[in-house]
């Protein structure tokens, strides 16, 4: 670690004078190109240089130039290619330079060594798009956003992108449904972009608006009054935590049916569930026989689960319930 924290070091310095040279010789585009580009090779200096070859004088010598950094970086992913961080990095610093066949190549030698991570086969699939003459998402990159999504149904950017190529293959139905999820994980003006995209894609698929949310007094029977409260023994939320209420369908796919967002100085709720909270309008909570309910503080605001969030267990109702559905928040999200 000691090793790297000079090299880092050296590099940074390195990285200084070549900026002092290039704005001296008149040279601003390298200088843009070494503050922008090799401060991104020094966050991989550590898997990349950081080995028994980093001894050699010649390793040890700084990068000149961008160029000189990638031949260092290719120089080093010939001699391990198992080196999934090093071929991401350097996927990034060829679409830096606008090279996106080398760019697509990289992040897909990437994607083969950490096939179950998530971030890194939604960036290799853009990068399959942004190779392409038409900037489509292939075949190749759909199959990749779909395996993402079944593994993780709320994971924002896949669902984003394979929208796009449902949208660039004319599937504009289908990118409907694809999208019309991410609404319950976003607001404000992202939402407000969202729904502008959908109602587009409604359109050009035929699609007819959604239905307005009943009246109050016509309200539907298969509403679900819902309580909510936070367990005494559980740690308190920062304040600026927020609270999801979810209703999703027994036994079927975890997206929502309904939810609602509150504040986390809300608590303890009384709420009720009802088609006018659903974010998929082909498939209100009034369809539904049986559908789970749970509680979740988020502290991100966001929600799909993550690490430190606290949740209720989820508790499944057959319906139209009478009762009202008690939930207690006193659990950290698996």
């Amino acid at each position: 670690m000691a090793l790297f924290a000079v090299l880092a070091s050296l590099l940074t310095l390195a990285t200084m004078a070549a900026l002092a040279y290039a704005l001296r010789a008149g040279a601003p585009r390298v200088a843009v190109a070494v503050a922008l580009l090799v401060p991104i090779l020094v966050g991989g200096l550590y898997a990349i240089v950081g080995t028994p070859q980093a001894l050699d004088p010649e390793q040890r010598r700084a990068p000149d130039s961008l160029e000189d950094a990638i031949a260092r970086l290719e120089a080093d992913l010939q001699r391990d290619p198992r080196q999934p961080e090093g071929w991401q990095l350097l996927g990034r610093a060829y679409a830096g330079l606008e090279r996106f066949d080398a760019s697509r190549d990289a992040f897909a030698r990437a994607a083969l060594l950490l096939p179950d991570d998530d971030a890194l086969q939604v960036e290799a699939a853009q990068a399959r798009a942004r190779a392409a003459p038409d900037r489509r998402f292939d075949a190749t990159a759909v199959q990749a956003l779909r395996e993402v999504l079944a593994r993780n149904p709320d994971h924002q950017h896949a669902r984003w992108y394979l929208g796009i190529a449902q949208r660039q293959a004319g599937d504009d139905a289908g990118a409907v449904a694809t999208w019309t999820p991410l609404l319950a994980l976003l607001d404000g003006a992202a939402a407000d972009a969202l729904r502008e995209q959908i109602a587009v894609a409604r359109e050009a698929a035929g699609l007819p608006a959604p239905a307005a949310p009943a009246a109050p007094a016509t309200a539907s029977t298969h509403e679900v009054r819902v309580r909510v409260r936070l367990d005494p023994a559980a740690a308190p939320p920062p304040a600026d935590a927020v609270v999801f209420v979810i209703a999703r369908q027994a036994g079927g796919p975890p997206m929502p049916v309904a939810v609602q967002r509150h504040p986390v100085s809300a608590l303890p709720l009384d709420i009720v569930l009802g088609d006018a909270d659903s974010p998929m309008p082909t498939q209100p909570l009034s369809a539904l026989r049986a559908v789970e309910i749970l509680a979740r503080i988020s502290r991100s605001g966001d929600a799909a689960r993550a690490d430190g969030d606290a949740e209720s267990a989820a508790v499944r109702v057959a319906l139209p319930v009478d009762a009202p559905v008690e939930l207690v928040i006193s659990r950290q999200a698996p």
